[in-house]
């Protein structure tokens, strides 16, 4: 018993009377009601009811960062502190203190965070081009001693092997943890399907068509509320990048393109997706001031019945695609909406990038405690982790269905107090076991609701046939995340040209008939050879030369896991 000094004594009736109170306090602090549960109530704690066991070793203390969307309503708190920040600091392994990310400005604040000293000891990262920036700049360390003291992470890889295989960088340790994901109805295209009807039109097919629908849905009226307030498309983020990947020229690592057999630089495919770009700027069928938009602008409005086609993230979430859906619906109760491919150019038919085994942390070079680091992704990986963050407390939020899936007691209450969380769960394997069986689409969405079973017909019947498609793949020789990681000192000059050649293509797309595409690409192309280009160039083409056997190509990406 802590606290208390036991002298010998020769009355024996005193040492079985510890002995018994000894073994009494002992099984009590071992029962079951004591032990902490993988499904605690997050308030647990708060009510005062211990939910660890009395006897552990003290929790270390680890840093770790979490994408801040803005999304956490203002009764749950911050998304650094709320009631599952606190669920994973009392069920966990380490005292954690999270570090906010602002979700699409990664990059900067990440810079920063290293900069002075103070980056997590662990960051969550989807980003390919990010993570391999920063370890080219030997910002990471290796994984692999951790991963062989582990339990559940070492298990995992064991069962998926391919996972280590993408993990496993040129010097042949690992950096990144991985997780399984399967093929994901990520971004999608969409366009007013009632705008269409009322104008006359059909969906555009081709880049031509494109331009022509974009500039009816700014001109002609099609809300029919006698104002010229549309837009036909939008260039800001999502609407942007569908446009490169029209053309075969988005995800694609410094532009290099496979071409007979080597990696090349290719300018003709970035030339025809920034003249159609200049062209929607042009013809004043997109915001003016598209440049300043980080996405939200686009958003909304587009759901409150302002923008006509519109590329939108995360279409298959409940929490994301859906939520924007209803919104839209709620603010134009006719609106209707169609799922469409990416309109097909002469360079192909394509689709947005996606990764079936995704890379998606790594620890900090500097980080003090690797261990509690690890243990901490250990807990992470834990079935029953996965499941509590995922779908919430069981019997609080959620009740084990007939078809053995988690079935929500009060939707409401799931949707204020557990949809927001998904950042805290990003290492959850989605793609396999439980998760999976349990997050196909017929399984989420409720037809039960007239709306949810409108959005999971489009999704079904539209978007996976659009997206998940071999013969409209993703940009590239394989998935943007398995690109290879340029040295340091070539990193560092690709993203400085990177930058560069994007001012210039901006420039040439608001600058009007003062600065045409013809002189965009040639100002890019001098930028790209004083620069220095012709180095990555090189590097490019002989990393393939060397590992073209090794790589998992699109087409194995597609042959494996799109049936």
């Amino acid at each position: 018993m802590n606290g208390i000094k036991a002298e010998y004594s020769t009355k024996i009736r005193i040492v079985l009377a510890l002995a018994l109170v000894f073994v009494i306090m002992n099984g009590c602090s071992n029962s079951k009601d004591n032990t902490a549960s993988d499904t605690a109530s997050p308030d647990a704690s708060a009510s005062g009811q211990s939910t660890e066991p009395a006897t552990k070793k003290p929790k270390s203390k680890i840093s770790v960062s979490v994408y801040d969307r803005g999304t956490v309503p203002a009764a749950e708190g911050t998304i650094d502190d709320n009631r599952w920040s606190k669920w994973i600091n009392t069920n966990g392994p380490a005292n954690v203190g999270f570090v906010p990310i602002p979700r699409w400005e990664s990059l900067p604040k990440l810079n920063t965070l290293f900069a002075s000293g103070s980056a997590p000891d662990l960051i969550f990262e989807f980003d390919a081009k990010i993570k391999n920036q920063f370890l080219a700049q030997k910002q990471f360390m290796p994984i692999d001693d951790m991963v062989s003291k582990s339990v559940e992470y070492k298990k995992f890889l064991e069962q998926n092997p391919g996972v280590k295989k993408l993990a496993m960088n040129e010097d042949g340790k690992m950096y990144y943890f991985g997780r399984v994901v399967g093929p994901t109805l990520n971004v999608g295209l969409v366009i007013r399907e009632d705008w269409l009807e009322n104008l006359g039109l059909r969906s555009p097919t081709t880049p031509e068509e494109l331009l022509a629908v974009s500039k009816a849905f700014t001109e002609r009226d099609p809300d029919g509320n006698g104002k010229k307030d549309t837009f036909g498309y939008h260039l800001s983020f999502i609407g942007g990048g569908v446009i490169d990947r029209m053309y075969n020229s988005g995800e694609i690592p410094d532009g290099m393109l496979l071409n007979n057999g080597e990696l090349v630089r290719q300018w003709d495919n970035s030339k025809a997706a920034l003249q159609l770009k200049k062209q929607l700027f042009d013809a004043g069928t997109v915001d003016k001031d598209f440049l300043t938009d980080k996405g939200e602008k686009a958003l909304q409005d587009f759901v409150n019945g302002k923008l006509g086609i519109y590329g939108i993230n995360n279409i298959n979430a409940i929490s994301v695609g859906y939520k924007n859906f209803e919104t839209l619906r709620k603010n134009n109760p006719n609106a209707k909406i169609k799922f469409i491919p990416f309109p097909t150019t002469a360079y192909g038919s394509y689709s947005w990038g996606w990764e079936p085994i995704q890379m998606v942390a790594a620890v900090n070079a500097k980080a003090k405690n690797p261990q509690a680091v690890m243990d901490y992704m250990d807990f992470l990986t834990k079935d029953s982790t996965q499941l509590s963050l995922t779908y919430g407390v069981e019997n609080e939020h959620w009740k084990m269905g007939e078809d053995g899936c988690p079935k929500q007691i009060d939707p409401a209450k799931s949707k204020a107090e557990v949809d927001y969380n998904g950042d805290f769960r990003i290492q959850a394997n989605i793609g396999i076991g439980l998760i999976a069986k349990c997050a196909q689409l017929e399984k989420v969405y409720d037809v039960k609701i007239p709306l949810q079973k409108e959005y999971l017909d489009l999704l079904l019947q539209q978007a996976k046939p659009a997206y998940l498609n071999p013969e409209r793949p993703f940009n590239g020789f394989t998935a943007s995340g398995y690109n290879p990681a340029l040295p340091q000192d070539l990193s560092a000059l690709s993203a400085s040209l990177t930058q560069s050649i994007n001012d210039i293509f901006n420039k040439a797309i608001v600058s009007g008939a003062s600065y045409s595409v013809d002189q965009a690409i040639n100002d890019a192309k001098i930028a790209w050879s004083k620069g220095s280009g012709d180095k990555i160039e090189a590097w490019y083409k002989d990393w393939y030369a060397k590992n073209k056997d090794k790589i998992y190509t699109t087409a194995e990406i597609y042959k494996q896991y799109v049936k």
